[in-house]
């Protein structure tokens, strides 16, 4: 994917501002003084905060009190017309539907939670696990329709101290730490603009929370009181693969927030249709959010949803002219489709005349390499780098970009049509599944600002474009260069230590120093790092050129400062040094205090938590999250390859009820044994020994070597749910593991992604330690 950095001003009087990095509103990135210093932003900060609070502190007020009262919106589960599987799977279905839909909702619209998303299952798990926990009390709608409403008008109320103080969050929370993401660059740590990020953030995190609160109580009865325990557990599972197909097809239909709300307010009505009164609210509830969600959000601009993000595009005029087009992925600035057609550059020479366009940043690479017979550009986005090859006389261009809608938003208005010549071969993948997957070779290979606004998925905290800076990516990427051909990285560098690994990178992986500069900034030209390497030959040729060795002597030793080289196991690309970024540090202790606070509220239920399903709970967590990462290494960081490995997970799961449900009586010394010993087997076979030509045999040996571990532990939980009587306390006391384990995701960090398996066995060894010990379980075994 690409990261540009444009100004959205409209061309009038065909002027140009230096293109400099800007906000999707127009303005710059809102600092903490900008924020502290504006009264109106600190009031709706405190207002969001407050609202919040009351929201959820009404809830838990609820929630304690035992006696019945008619004027608030209660909902006994046996009014709902008792078990049914018919229900389980609506709910089942329902659940996993609305998870996905907050997670990806609230990630694209807030940008904290873009790089967090954890954060927000994080948030699922601890509702959901609340609710099995009070499955036996009376649903209070004020959990699920509240927090809706609220998030809603938070998402798109048009008030502008509002958006400011959601659009500042990240630089808030992010600035000043030793992560380089937001488009925030390294400032003096305030510890004032974290804790103003904070008072936000934790509030909202408790508030998604409470939203799930219904879901477990419904999903944990049904549990329950289901006459086959094993049985209605694989029916909540199917349903919940369901659930996550039915949100995938959505996001592959381009559809909006409102048709995901449109269709999660249908499924809430059937499932509570046996009672009127929660018919209406909820009727009225979901019909209010898809009227706002429907509302557009910019007069002169149109929103799209992709698969990966929310896009929005907005025409730049001159004199009643379309000259440009910007496009926002989650509110931050992308790309602007530029025309540097030689027709539009002869008809426009005052546009040109401080940046020629021969030194273009989009035109540098064929400096080097002039009409390069073939070209393969990763990161294609909307078409200027494409655009530019065929301008330069490449014979072949291969673009390869993960965004379909991207993709065809550049067929639709790039101005010089790139996608439609002859010459030009489209692949919609992921950058590091095509270096992996292809046997072409190119004369000239362009990472183009390869950068994203998002994490793979929603079960790990890998950005999509990590795996493509890493020592291995460069390598492989090396094999598709032909021996006198040239690499060239263009990136958008904000601080030394980013230009010092790339720098690393390179060297490592061609054996050279990289040839390093920066283009300029203005006019129709876009400020970037380029890092050079490739035929000695080729580059000392084009060196002679005096124009091109002038150019650089100006335009070179920028500063650089050492940084760890990325790996497959450690591609933090954004992060200086292994280790835990304190906003890390505090978002985990944030949701710590909430689960906390949330356990507190209701100790007087009678359950506890019981510690063998906490441990598994989170063992899972851990293998889910290291599993998906891993996987798209070998597949690719897409959508498609993120749905079928957490369906394929959740199949295993259901294989693993089945075989339990044929041998009730298996020991668990055998499930353990098996999970250990594929645990090893996962953390010994190198990844780099799994990437076979044929794409069936990598899917056959990575599936045994990878997710077999998830097979051991399904017989391990329902084996343990089952002596528990499926009770919900301790399906609530699994998900509040998954809670924890989500938190330890974050220790990859520091140690790689290795250790992830390491703590998973850990966490496993703990659950083998206390299941004789849960009073539960060691009853029901005795």
């Amino acid at each position: 994917m690409n990261l540009r950095f444009f100004s959205s001003d409209t061309l009038a009087g065909r002027k140009h501002l230096p293109m400099r990095p800007r906000w999707a509103d127009g303005g710059r990135p809102y600092s903490m003084e900008a924020i502290t210093d504006s009264f109106s932003s600190l009031v709706f900060l405190f207002l969001v905060s407050v609202v919040a609070v009351l929201i959820v502190h009404q809830t838990f007020k609820r929630l304690r009190t035992a006696a019945s009262n008619p004027l608030r919106l209660e909902v006994r589960i046996e009014e709902l017309g008792g078990f049914g599987y018919r229900q389980l799977v609506l709910i089942s279905l329902l659940t996993l539907f609305v998870e996905m839909m907050m997670i990806r909702w609230v990630s694209s619209e807030v940008r904290i939670f873009a790089y967090f998303k954890n954060f927000v299952l994080v948030a699922c798990f601890l509702g959901f696990g609340l609710g099995c926990y009070l499955c036996r009390r009376r649903i209070q709608l004020l959990a699920m329709i509240a927090p809706l409403l609220l998030l809603t008008l938070i998402l798109k109320t048009p008030i502008s101290p509002l958006r400011r103080t959601m659009s500042a969050l990240p630089q808030l929370l992010g600035g000043g730490v030793e992560v380089h993401v937001w488009g925030v660059p390294a400032m003096p740590p305030s510890w004032t603009g974290m804790l103003l990020a904070m008072t936000v953030v934790v509030p909202l995190f408790a508030v998604i929370a409470t939203t799930f609160i219904p879901f477990g109580q419904l999903v944990g009865w049904y549990l329950e009181n289901a006459p086959n325990g094993v049985a209605a557990y694989s029916v909540n599972v199917l349903a919940s693969l369901a659930g996550i197909a039915g949100f995938t097809l959505l996001s592959f239909l381009y559809q909006p927030p409102w048709v995901w709300f449109l269709v999660a307010g249908v499924f809430s009505l059937l499932v509570f249709w046996h009672n009127p009164g929660a018919r209406k609210a909820l009727g009225a509830t979901f019909l209010a959010c898809v009227a706002l969600l429907a509302t557009p959000d910019h007069r002169h601009a149109k929103t799209y949803w992709s698969p990966y993000q929310k896009l929005v595009v907005r025409p730049i005029s001159s004199n009643g002219q379309v000259e440009a087009y910007s496009l926002t992925t989650n509110d931050a600035l992308y790309q602007t489709i530029l025309n540097l057609s030689p027709a539009f550059v002869q008809s426009h020479p005052e546009q040109f005349l401080h940046h020629p366009v021969e030194w273009n940043a989009y035109n540098l690479p064929y400096r080097f390499y002039r009409s390069p017979p073939s070209v393969l550009v990763l990161g294609s986005g909307m078409g200027n780098d494409v655009a530019a090859a065929l301008r330069n006389g490449a014979g072949r261009v291969v673009a390869v970009e993960i965004d379909p809608l991207i993709l065809q938003l550049g067929r639709d208005l790039h101005f010089e049509h790139p996608y439609q010549s002859p010459r030009t071969q489209v692949v919609i993948d992921d950058a590091r599944s095509y270096i992996e997957n292809s046997h072409d070779q190119f004369d000239l290979i362009v990472f183009s600002l390869l950068d994203s606004h998002t994490t793979t998925s929603h079960f790990t905290n890998i950005r999509i474009d990590n795996y493509v800076y890493t020592r291995e990516a460069l390598q492989r990427a090396r094999r598709l260069l032909r021996p006198d051909g040239l690499f060239v990285v263009k990136f958008q560098v904000d601080t030394p230590w980013i230009a010092g690994r790339l720098f690393n990178l390179m060297q490592d992986g061609f054996g050279q120093d990289p040839i390093q500069f920066q283009s300029d900034i203005g006019g129709y030209d876009v400020s970037g790092r380029f890092f050079v390497a490739g035929s000695r030959e080729r580059l000392a040729q084009a060196s002679s050129d005096p124009a091109l060795a002038a150019y650089l002597r100006s335009h070179s030793n920028m500063p650089m400062q050492a940084a760890r080289l990325t790996t497959d196991d450690w591609p933090y690309f954004y992060q200086h040094e292994p280790g835990l970024p304190i906003s890390v540090i505090l978002v985990s202790l944030a949701v710590l205090f909430i689960f906390g606070w949330f356990l507190r509220q209701t100790s007087d239920e009678g359950g506890h938590i019981q510690p063998h399903f906490m441990f598994l709970g989170a063992g899972f967590m851990l293998l889910e999250a290291q599993i998906v990462s891993k996987m798209a290494l070998l597949f690719g960081t897409t959508w498609v390859v993120n749905s079928i490995v957490v369906s394929g997970l959740l199949c295993l799961i259901v294989a693993a009820n089945l075989i339990y449900g044929w041998f009730p009586r298996i020991p668990l010394a055998v499930a353990y044994a098996g999970l250990f010993l594929s645990l090893a087997v996962m953390f010994a076979v190198p990844m780099q020994k799994l990437f076979f030509e044929s794409w069936a045999e990598r899917a056959v040996v990575s599936t045994l070597a990878l997710c077999i571990p998830v097979f051991f532990a399904g017989i391990i939980f329902i084996s343990s749910f089952a002596r528990a009587s499926f009770r919900g306390s301790a399906l609530g006391s699994n998900l509040f593991g998954s809670l924890l384990g989500g938190l330890l995701e974050s220790s990859s960090l520091w140690f790689g992604l290795r250790s992830l398996t390491i703590l998973a066995a850990i966490l496993y060894v703990g659950s083998a330690i206390f299941l004789r010990r849960d009073p539960i379980s060691h009853r029901d075994v005795s």
